[in-house]
């Protein structure tokens, strides 16, 4: 299960065990673990706050937690070779830049792409997987799809990625199982 890659990119459908695996991941590494949380805090959302207090009670008291709702490259810019970072959402980060134009949603997700490409610290990014249904009916929707596919695509094909997909409490092995699409780019 343990890879020597430095980014494992993890994704699935809500609640199918994507974030459970990354934490045996990360867990697994001995390296110090800094979970990198993405999520912007809402007092007034019980629901979210509830779904919050389960993964902190899940992870090791010994893990550091790192709130980064915008600077997550900056995070992994000086995350040290000695730590493995659980950044856990790449879909909460995107949701909160889809207010950004198309030319500085690219800056900012190029950003994001060359700060995993030169970082010394391991990496373990958990991703939603959206698109496997109903086209979005709102522009807004279909714009969160579009970018968080195409973000996790990119991830996905870095050189030094290892992918899985969690669906039903199963983890696939993408890595093992295909190839990455950017070996047939024309």
């Amino acid at each position: 299960m343990l890879n020597s890659k430095k980014i494992t990119l993890v994704t699935g459908a809500s609640s199918s065990g994507k974030s459970e695996f990354a934490e045996v991941l990360a867990a697994k590494t001995n390296k110090t673990v800094i979970y990198v949380a993405t999520a912007k805090v809402d007092a007034n959302d019980r629901e979210w706050q509830t779904k919050i207090r389960q993964h902190q009670r899940r992870r090791p008291r010994s893990w550091q937690t790192l709130e980064v709702s915008n600077q997550l490259s900056s995070a992994i810019d000086r995350a040290l070779s000695s730590e493995c970072l659980l950044i856990d959402s790449l879909g909460t980060w995107v949701a909160n830049f889809l207010i950004l134009e198309s030319l500085d949603w690219k800056i900012m997700s190029d950003r994001l792409l060359e700060s995993l490409k030169m970082t010394k610290a391991t990496v373990i990014l958990v991703s939603e997987e959206t698109g496997w249904g109903v086209v979005p009916a709102y522009p807004m929707g279909r714009l969160f799809r579009d970018r968080l596919g195409f973000l996790s695509r990119k991830i996905s094909n870095l050189a030094d990625t290892t992918a899985y997909l969690v669906v039903g409490g199963h983890i696939l092995n993408l890595s093992l199982l295909g190839e990455p699409l950017s070996n047939y780019e024309i």
